[in-house]
Parts: C-alpha cells; structure tokens; sequence
C-alpha cells in the first residue's frame, strides 16, 4: 500500500469534530500518539534494557499505526498529499546526504 491510497482509505475512520474544517484535532491526536510511542520505547529501555519484547513490539505496531493515521488526518486537513510529503522528505534527505548534511541543526542545511 502506499502512502496516497492510506491516507484516502483512512479518510472513510475520520469521526471528529470539525471534520474538514479543524487541523487542532489531528494535530494533537498526533502528538498524544507520538507521546504513547515516546512511553512504550522508555519502558524497553526501563524494563527491557533497550529491547523490544515481542508483546511491546506489538503495542509499538499498533501505536505507529494511531501515529499513520492521525498523520494522514492532518495532512488531508491541510490539503497535502501524504505520498507526496514522504517523496519530498527523501528527495531532501538525499541531498543532505549527498552534500554532508544529514548530522546538524536546522532546516536550511
């Protein structure tokens, strides 16, 4: 599956408020996902000793799935292709990469 046709099949689960109209929504949504990642990888590194149990592998699953979604939720909102935003991100990366730049800080590297 790519990128385009995820994010126009996830359109058909997208129940909230404001639907078409708010990008606060799965803008915070994805934070709160992205911040349940955040925990399930502290407590590998907590309890596992930085190793995923196969049990915890399988919440990371299902959260990065949660992270996907609400990604595509906000950039529908805003109008974006979500397969054109993952080719623009590795057309930037490679030229970071062929110019010496992926390590540093900043936008404009």
């Amino acid at each position: 599956m790519d990128f385009s046709d995820y994010q126009q099949r996830s359109r058909a689960t997208a129940v909230y408020p404001g639907l078409g109209e708010s990008l606060a929504y799965p803008a915070l949504g994805l934070c709160g996902e992205a911040g349940e990642v955040a925990e399930l990888v502290k407590k590998a590194l907590r309890d596992e000793g930085g190793a995923l149990s196969a049990e915890r592998r399988d919440l990371l699953r299902h959260e990065l799935g949660d992270v996907l979604w609400y990604l595509a939720q906000l950039s529908t909102e805003a109008g974006l292709d979500l397969g054109e935003i993952a080719a623009v991100n590795l057309e930037k990366l490679a030229s970071r990469a062929a110019r010496g730049t992926l390590h540093g800080a900043g936008d404009d590297r």
